[in-house]
C-alpha cells in the first residue's frame, strides 16, 4: 500500500507542494505525483519489449485485420498460403483472447470443426469406406492453418527421407525405405503418387488408402505391352494379377522389389511346377484344380481341413483367396498380409483398430496368433482351449508380460478347482499391488454368498472380464471400470449383495 509522502512546509488539510503551486492546493499532490511518475518510467523501460498478447483484449471487434500482420507477418510468407488470410484473420479467429492471453481464441472449438465449415467435403463422418485417421481428429496434423513451403499447406514434404517426410512420421514401419536394396522409384514422387490422404473408396485399394486397387494404379506407370516387363514375367499378362501378391511396393531386399517370402517353386524359376507353358495369352494355366495342386506339396493342410471339429467356411473356396501362390510380406504368403488377411470377410473387425487398447498379437502377427485359419478342435477356430490359450502368454510359467502373477490362472491351470477349493485356495491368498493382476483369484467375500456354493457354479474364463481383441478401457477390460463391486454389478447383479 502506498502511503502519501509530506513535503516540508505542509500543513493539516491545506497541502502546499514545495514548489508552491497554488492550483494544486488541497489535492496531496505529493501522493498523486509520485505514483504517476514510478507509472511512466516502467512504461519507457518497458517500451521495446512487444506486448501483442496481452494488448489483444483491448483490441475492438472491427480491428483491421492487417493490424495481426504487424507482428504475424511470418504466418503468411510461405510458398503455399492459405486462401482464409486473404480474407482475413478474423474468419478463423476472435479478436478477444481465450483464458490463456498468450493464445487468440479460435471461432469454434477445435481446429477440425473449423476447417470444416469451407472443406466440407473433407468431413470424415461423410466418407463411405476407411478413413484415414488423422483426418478423423485434427487437420493441423498434417496441415499448417496459415502457410507452407509445402503444397496444400503441408507441414513437411511427403517425399524424400523419412525424418523429412510427413506420412512416415507416423508410418515408421517405413522408416528405411531408402535403405533396402531395391526401391521403387514413386517414393521420390511421393507418398501421394500412390496413396489418398483423406479418404478411399470400399475397394480393394481401401485398405492402404490407394487411388485405385492394383495392378490398375501400377498401370498407369508401367505399360503392360513394355517387352522387358513382359520378358521378366515369362511373357505372363500381367495385368490380370496383382503386382502385390510378388512385389514389394515400397523397397525390398530382393532385386526387383520382390517380396521378403518366396514360394520355393518361384524362387527358383520352377514355374512348371505348377504351370503349364502359356497359350494365346491366357494367364494362370496350372497343372490342377487350384486346391487340388496346392495338396499335392501341403496334404498336412488337407488332412487339418477334413478333420477338424471347427472348419473354416472359408475353406469351401481356393487356397489362392487367403494366399499368393508366389510370395508375400509374410509367412505362408497371406494376402495383403498377415495382420489384415481376415478383413475382407471380417470387415466388422476392421473397427477395432479404433480402440484405446489393442491386443497386441492380434494387431502385430495377425489374427493366426489365436486362431486356425484351417481347422480346429475348439470353437472360433482357437489354437487352444480359450483360457489355455490365453495362458500361454499370460500364465504362471510363462514369459512375463506384465509385472505380476496372473490371479486366473491359479484357478484355469488346474491348481484351483471350481467350487470345490475355491474359497480354502484363492481369497486367503494375499493381494499383490503394483501392475497387471493381483494375485488373488476371482474375488468372493463381500461379494458372492459364501452359503450357496451354487451361485458360483458358473463357467468362468478369462473373456467374462476381458476382450480379446481391442477395447475401449484399460488392460482390454469389458467395462472401463475396475474389477471391484460396481464392476461384477455390470454382468450378475442379481446375486451381488445391494
Amino acid at each position: 500500500m502506498f502511503v502519501p509522502w509530506k513535503a516540508k512546509g505542509v500543513r493539516g488539510d491545506r497541502n502546499e507542494s514545495m514548489i508552491g503551486n497554488p492550483s494544486l492546493r488541497g489535492f496531496g499532490v505529493a501522493s498523486v505525483c509520485i505514483p504517476m511518475i514510478l507509472a511512466m518510467l516502467v512504461i519507457l523501460c518497458c517500451a521495446g519489449i512487444p506486448a501483442f498478447a496481452t494488448s489483444h483484449p483491448s483490441l475492438s471487434s472491427k480491428t483491421d485485420d492487417s493490424k495481426c500482420l504487424e507482428c504475424h507477418a511470418a504466418k503468411a510468407k510461405g510458398k503455399a498460403v492459405h486462401s482464409a488470410i486473404a480474407i482475413g484473420c478474423s474468419s478463423c479467429h476472435e479478436v478477444r483472447v481465450a483464458a490463456d492471453v498468450t493464445r487468440i481464441k479460435l471461432v469454434t472449438v477445435t481446429p477440425g470443426k473449423l476447417c470444416l465449415q469451407c472443406h466440407a467435403d473433407k468431413d470424415a463422418s461423410q466418407i463411405k469406406g476407411r478413413v484415414h485417421s488423422p483426418a478423423v481428429r485434427d487437420c493441423v496434423k498434417c496441415h499448417d492453418p496459415h502457410s507452407s513451403d509445402y503444397k496444400n499447406q503441408l507441414l513437411k514434404p511427403v517425399a524424400g527421407e523419412a525424418k523429412e517426410n510427413l506420412c512416415l512420421s507416423c508410418h515408421n514401419t517405413g522408416v528405411n525405405v531408402s535403405e533396402k536394396g531395391s526401391r521403387h522409384a514413386a517414393l521420390d514422387l511421393g507418398c501421394d503418387s500412390c496413396h489418398v490422404s483423406h479418404k478411399v473408396g470400399e475397394d480393394a485399394g481401401s485398405l492402404f488408402h490407394l487411388s485405385k486397387a492394383t495392378p490398375a494404379l501400377c498401370l498407369d506407370c508401367h505399360d503392360v505391352k513394355d517387352a522387358g516387363l513382359m520378358k521378366v514375367h515369362n511373357n505372363q499378362p500381367f495385368d490380370k494379377t496383382d503386382c502385390l501378391e510378388c512385389h514389394d511396393p515400397h523397397q525390398s531386399d530382393s532385386p526387383k522389389l520382390l517380396q521378403k517370402f518366396v514360394h520355393n517353386p518361384f524362387a527358383s524359376r520352377k514355374c512348371e511346377t505348377c504351370h503349364v507353358p502359356a497359350q494365346n495369352g491366357k494367364v494362370v494355366l496350372v497343372k490342377a484344380e487350384v486346391n487340388q495342386l496346392c495338396v499335392t506339396c501341403h496334404a498336412d493342410q488337407a488332412k487339418k481341413i477334413e478333420t477338424s471339429a471347427v472348419q473354416h467356411p472359408g475353406a469351401a473356396g481356393d487356397c489362392t483367396d487367403c494366399h499368393s501362390p508366389h510370395a508375400g510380406t509374410s509367412p505362408g504368403f497371406l494376402k495383403p498380409d498377415a495382420v489384415n488377411v481376415c478383413l475382407p470377410c471380417h470387415s466388422d473387425q476392421a473397427e477395432l483398430h479404433s480402440k484405446r487398447v489393442l491386443h497386441q498379437p492380434a494387431f502385430q502377427q495377425g489374427c493366426a496368433a489365436c486362431h486356425d485359419p484351417h481347422g480346429s478342435q475348439h470353437p472360433k477356430l482357437l489354437r487352444a482351449e480359450g483360457n489355455a490359450l490365453c495362458l500361454e502368454c499370460h500364465g504362471p510359467d510363462a514369459k512375463p508380460t506384465i509385472d505380476a502373477q496372473n490371479h486366473l490362472a491359479l484357478i484355469f491351470d488346474g491348481k484351483v478347482k471350481l467350487p470345490e477349493d475355491y474359497f480354502s485356495k484363492v481369497i486367503h491368498l494375499p493381494l499383490q499391488a503394483g501392475l497387471g493382476h493381483p494375485v488373488v483369484g476371482h474375488p468372493v467375500s463381500d461379494v458372492h454368498d459364501p452359503v450357496d456354493d451354487s451361485k458360483i457354479k458358473m463357467k468362468m474364463g478369462c473373456l467374462s472380464c476381458h476382450q480379446p481383441h481391442a477395447s475401449a478401457a484399460r488392460a482390454l477390460l469389458v467395462k472401463d471400470q475396475p474389477p471391484n463391486l460396481q464392476f461384477c454389478r455390470s454382468c450378475h447383479a442379481e446375486i451381488v449383495r445391494e
